[in-house]
């Protein structure tokens, strides 16, 4: 794994706990959520392509 791979792990890691956090002190956004499901795709699609 390269390390721009292994950067955007750790964003979608971080942006997961956000969102988490978010959600359970203020409530659900689903805007949040769509955020980070982009944001996971985008991560698996770097995976998959420097495999």
């Amino acid at each position: 794994m390269s390390g721009s791979t292994k950067t955007m792990g750790g964003v979608t890691v971080g942006a997961l706990v956000l969102v988490t956090a978010y959600t359970a002190a203020l409530g659900s956004n689903g805007w949040l959520w769509f955020g980070w499901v982009v944001l996971g795709l985008i991560t698996i699609a770097m995976a998959a392509s420097r495999a």
